[in-house]
C-alpha cells in the first residue's frame, strides 16, 4: 500500500511538474516536502538501550524494534519483530516467541533468534544502575530453537511478561555492533525499526529516515522526521508559532497549551490535541540523608503539601492532583495518601515533627531537574518551597540541574530529596509499583519492602487476569503510604501541538505515552 501511494504521490508531482514548467520542484523540494519536524525538550540521556529507563525511549521506539508492541489502541501487547508469541504453560512461567521471516538490521545483519538472546542477555550482564535490568527480575534464561524461535523461561510466575517485552528498553540490537559486555559508545544507532538514524547531535537534533527493509506492524505516514532538541518550553514554543518546526511533544508549560486552547492571532494557524495521560510526578526521599531518612519528616512533608493549589498555581488544568503512585486511568487506582492525611494541615504536621523528637524547622534541600520535563518544574519547586516554608517547620534549599547531571547525582545518592517523573513502562498497576521497590530499582535509591517484593507482587503476576488482583495493588499502596518513601504529586495530561497541515497528533502517542513518528503526516500530502 505504501509503495502504490509513493507511486501515485511521484506521478502526480511529474504531471506538476510538467504543467509548471521544468526544474520547478528539485529532489530536495520534495524531502523538504516529505521531512516533518518534531521538536521537544526530552533528549535522550543515552543511545543503547542497555542503559536507558527513562525518557530515551522516544527514540528507541522509531529506530529499533521489540518482538511485541503496543500499536495505538491496543491494550495488550501486539506482534512487532515476533509474528506470534505466548505462554506455553498454564503457570505463566514459558514465554515463547516466533520472528518474521527476513528481518533484518540496518547495517544488513539478520535479526535472528540469536540476535534477540545477546539483546537479552547483554542488558542483564552489563547491568547498568538505574538500568532496564530492573525490568528483567523475572528472567532464568532466554533460549533459541533454530534461527526464528525464542523462548524466554522465568524463575516465577510473570503474567506481566508480554507487557514487560513491549517497553521500548527491550529493543533488539545487533550484536556485531552492541558488545556484550559493555555499552556502544560511537553514538550511533544500529536497529531494525521504522527508522533509521542519518544523524544524531546531541544538543541539536537527529534525523530519521523511513527504513525501507522495516517488517513490523507500523505503517509509515511520512517518509522521514527530524527531532529537534530545546534546553527550555519558550523556546520551542516560538519555533513552533515561527513554523519554524511542525510539532511539539513534551515540554510545553501549561501557560502555552491554556494560549493554545484559546488560539489568538500568533495561534490561529496551530492545534492542540489532547489525550489522557499516565504520566505522574512525585518526590523521592533518601533514606541515607540525616533528614529525609526520618520517617517523621516525610511524613510532615506529606501533611503539608498542597496538591490542590500546586496544579492550580503551576499547571492552571493541565494537571490533577494525585493521591497514589497509581494514576486514574489504570485500574487498581487509589487515593490512599488523601485517605491517611486528608486535606493539607500545619498543626497535623507540627505534632508529626513533635511526636518523633525532631526539632523545627527541619532544613532540607530539594533537587529537581531543569531541562527534562519542561520549564513548569522549576515554578512547581519554587511552589512546594513556598508551602513548606509557609508551615514554619521546613527550611528549604532549591537545586536543579540538566537532566545528565541530575541523574548522575541521585544515582550516586547524593540528593536528600528529589523530584521524578514517571512514564509508563505499560498500563498496568504494576508499573507503578514493582518499578520503584527493590534494591535494583529505577530511581538507584534502594527501597526494601519485603511484602511487596516477595508476596503481593509475585501473588498478582500468576493471576493473568489483571484485574482479578485489585486487593494486592491495593495493599501496596497502604505500604507506600505508611513509609513515604515516595511522594505522588500530581498526574499530567498530554498534548500534542502542531501546525494545522499536521495530521495523526492523535494516534501519536502509544499507550506507554511514547511517541510513535510515523503517524505524523502532512495533510495535503498523504
Amino acid at each position: 500500500m505504501f509503495n502504490r501511494t509513493i507511486r501515485r504521490a511521484a506521478a502526480a508531482l511529474a504531471v506538476m511538474s510538467l504543467l509548471a514548467g521544468c526544474g520547478l520542484f528539485s529532489d530536495d523540494d520534495a524531502e523538504a516536502e516529505r521531512r516533518i519536524t518534531v521538536g521537544t525538550t526530552s533528549e535522550p540521556s543515552t543511545l543503547d538501550p542497555a542503559a536507558s529507563w527513562d525518557n530515551s525511549w522516544e527514540m528507541f521506539r522509531n529506530v529499533f524494534q521489540t518482538l511485541v508492541s503496543f500499536p495505538t489502541g491496543s491494550s495488550y501487547p501486539q506482534p512487532d519483530a515476533a509474528r506470534k508469541c505466548r505462554f506455553t504453560d498454564a503457570a505463566n512461567q514459558v514465554f515463547q516467541c516466533v520472528l518474521r521471516d527476513g528481518l533484518k538490521f540496518s547495517d544488513g545483519e539478520p535479526l535472528d533468534a540469536a540476535a534477540v538472546k545477546h539483546s537479552f542477555d547483554r542488558i542483564r550482564k552489563i547491568n547498568v544502575p538505574g538500568g532496564p535490568a530492573g525490568l528483567l527480575d523475572s528472567l532464568r534464561t532466554v533460549e533459541t530453537s533454530g534461527d526464528d524461535t525464542v523462548v524466554f523461561r522465568l524463575r516465577k510466575p510473570d503474567a506481566t511478561f508480554p507487557f514487560i517485552l513491549a517497553t521500548p528498553a527491550m529493543s533488539l540490537v545487533a550484536p556485531a555492533e552492541y558488545p556484550m559486555d559493555r555499552l556502544r559508545q560511537d553514538g550511533g544507532i544500529t536497529g531494525s525499526g521504522p527508522y533509521v538514524l542519518a544523524s544524531y547531535t546531541g544538543g541539536d537534533r537527529a534525523e530519521l529516515n523511513r527504513n525501507k527493509d522495516y517488517r513490523g506492524f507500523a505503517k509509515h505516514r511520512n517518509n522521514a522526521v527530524t527531532i529537534q532538541y530545546f534546553k527550555d518550553s519558550d523556546t520551542v514554543f516560538r519555533a513552533l508559532q515561527k513554523k519554524e518546526i511542525d510539532a511539539i511533544y513534551r515540554g510545553l508549560t501549561s501557560e502555552q497549551v491554556v494560549e493554545l486552547q484559546h488560539k489568538g492571532p500568533r495561534n490561529k494557524d496551530l492545534q492542540l490535541v489532547e489525550t489522557v495521560g499516565a504520566d505522574i510526578r512525585y518526590l523521592v526521599f533518601n533514606p541515607a540523608d540525616p533528614a529525609a531518612g526520618k520517617l517523621g519528616v516525610r511524613r510532615a512533608v506529606a501533611q503539608i503539601v498542597d496538591r490542590d493549589a500546586l496544579v492550580a498555581k503551576v499547571y492552571q488544568g493541565t494537571a490533577e492532583p494525585l493521591y497514589s503512585m497509581v494514576p486514574k486511568g489504570i485500574f487498581a487506582h487509589t487515593t490512599s495518601f488523601f485517605d491517611q492525611y486528608g486535606d493539607p494541615d500545619v498543626n497535623e504536621a507540627r505534632a508529626i515533627l513533635n511526636g518523633a523528637g525532631i526539632s523545627a524547622p527541619v532544613p532540607l534541600t530539594l533537587w529537581y531537574t531543569t531541562d527534562r520535563y519542561g520549564s513548569g518544574t522549576a515554578a512547581e519547586f519554587t511552589e512546594l518551597k513556598r508551602q513548606l516554608e509557609a508551615s514554619g517547620l521546613f527550611r528549604i534549599t532549591l537545586r536543579g540541574k540538566p537532566w545528565k547531571q541530575f541523574q548522575a547525582g541521585y544515582q550516586k545518592g547524593e540528593y536528600p530529596v528529589f523530584g521524578r517523573g514517571w512514564f509508563p513502562d505499560f498500563p498496568d498497576p504494576d508499573n507503578f509499583i514493582a518499578p520503584f521497590v527493590g534494591t535494583n530499582n529505577a530511581l538507584s535509591t534502594p527501597y526494601e519492602s519485603p511484602e511487596i517484593t516477595q508476596k503481593l507482587l509475585p501473588r498478582s503476576r500468576r493471576v493473568s487476569d489483571r484485574a482479578a488482583v485489585n486487593a494486592e495493588f491495593a495493599r501496596a499502596q497502604e505500604i507506600f503510604v505508611d513509609d513515604v518513601r515516595l511522594l505522588p504529586l500530581w498526574q499530567g495530561k498530554l498534548y500534542v501541538a502542531s501546525t494545522d497541515d499536521i495530521g495523526g497528533g492523535e494516534r501519536a502517542l502509544d499507550p506507554q505515552t511514547v511517541m510513535q513518528m510515523w503517524e505524523l503526516n502532512r495533510k495535503a500530502s498523504w
